[in-house]
């Protein structure tokens, strides 16, 4: 496989993951971004814009020109779905443009070892650790999300 194919499944695997945040964001009713989990922390509104804000973090050390536009949300925006979701569609396609940097410049992202692969496996990760939590945090506060929606999380090949 050639390092630009290679690169392009790096990327199309970050959009489809981010797509799927975004979801997830759009699935969840205005009042509940407020809920808080049975053992406190962040709102789900809270959570969304957490997983923005370390996307920033990680631009500012990679690759900060990439950060032109973007801004931290701070709590007392994280109930504003749509401030939400602009945010995130921003810091996603910023970040796509340093996975895409990364796997076509050799494999590397500034700051992060070992590789571009591992850094979007730790993405990943780290998002969808949150997205358990979001989910989590609906159930308790009496906002579960619908079957469809829950399995809808796992459709990657349609999102």
């Amino acid at each position: 496989m050639s390092d630009a194919a290679l690169a392009e499944q790096v990327v199309e695997t970050w959009r489809i993951h981010d797509r799927i945040n975004r979801y997830l964001l759009d699935s969840v009713p205005a009042e509940a971004l407020a809920a808080v989990s049975a053992s406190k922390g962040r709102t789900v509104g809270e959570q969304f814009a957490h997983v923005h804000n370390v996307r920033l973090m990680w631009l500012k050390q990679a690759a900060p020109e990439l950060l032109a536009g973007l801004e931290k949300i701070e709590k007392d925006r994280a109930a504003d779905a749509d401030a939400l979701r602009a945010a995130l569609e921003a810091s996603g396609r910023a970040v796509e443009e340093l996975l895409r940097r990364g796997a076509e410049g050799g494999g590397r992202i500034k700051g992060f070892k070992p590789h571009a692969a591992a850094f979007l496996g730790y993405l990943v990760s780290h998002e969808s650790h949150h997205r358990g939590q979001i989910a989590l945090t609906l159930k308790q506060a009496g906002h579960p999300l619908d079957r469809k929606i829950a399995y809808g999380l796992w459709e990657w090949g349609v999102r």
